[in-house]
């Protein structure tokens, strides 16, 4: 009997390994934060080695929208914090939504200094296409249409654009030669490949801003990893890394020297 019991409880150990090995935790966070939150991820495995991470780069109404259907993202990242406060409203998160960046637009090209070319300039130069992100589910889109309009430039200009499904598409729509200039992300235009070629930041009084907030959803509710990374966005070594990539961080969050 007594052999019978060590023997059950040791099948029980084996079998309970797997389950108790590490934490899985899946992301849906918007493409402005391809590259910073990529560090902020590998810092955070310094601190959680068994944690099983993914993340789902996208705009973010067309996330908001996956998760809206069931789709099983643990935590959201949205570059407008309009996006979490729906679904927090609607049930579809757990948490309040907690502001964690505000974004900046900048003027980019790949084949010229942008660096003393200025938004309302656009008008008098010549070039074939300008990319933005779309603006019906990309926050970064809808804030470029809404700098063009308060310049007057938006019906001038709108023949001459083309659109990315996300801010990071559209960065790339320009590196490939979809368009000679682009409105992107500053967070992207940060990053060393993208850096080689200067930028021209987009003054935030032509648009609404970019307050950038995340949530645990309903998927997530029961998942530490997503309760674990949540508090780790207050960090300060995760916002350092989010201020080097030219994120501003809101005032309920220290500035990192």
């Amino acid at each position: 009997m007594i052999r019978s019991a060590l023997l059950f409880c040791l099948f029980s150990l084996v079998y309970a390994l797997p389950v108790y090995a590490g934490d899985k935790l899946m992301l849906a966070a918007a493409s402005d934060l391809r590259y910073a939150l990529d560090e902020v991820i590998l810092l955070f495995r310094q601190q959680h080695p068994t944690t099983d991470i993914h993340v789902v780069y996208g705009s973010s109404g067309k996330l908001s929208t996956q998760i809206r259907h069931g789709a099983p993202f643990d935590l959201f990242f949205s570059a407008d914090s309009r996006f979490p406060e729906l679904l927090y409203q609607d049930g579809h998160a757990v948490t309040v939504p907690q502001p964690y960046a505000v974004g900046h637009l900048v003027l980019w090209s790949p084949r010229q200094n942008m660096s003393e070319v200025e938004l309302h300039q656009l008008k008098n130069m010549t070039f074939r296409r300008l990319a933005i992100a779309q603006p019906a589910h990309a926050p970064y889109g809808q804030r470029a249409k809404e700098a063009l309009q308060t310049l007057g430039l938006w019906a001038e200009l709108e023949p001459k654009l083309v659109y990315g499904e996300n801010i990071a598409q559209t960065a790339q729509l320009v590196q490939s030669g979809g368009a000679d200039i682009g409105i992107i992300a500053l967070s992207l235009a940060k990053f060393p490949e993208l850096a080689k070629q200067g930028y021209h930041l987009i003054p935030t009084d032509l648009h609404q801003p970019l307050t950038q907030a995340f949530v645990v959803t309903r998927h997530g509710a029961d998942n530490r990893a997503a309760h674990h990374f949540s508090a780790f966005m207050k960090n300060p070594a995760a916002l350092t890394v989010m201020q080097r990539f030219g994120f501003e961080l809101p005032a309920t969050l220290p500035a990192q020297d």
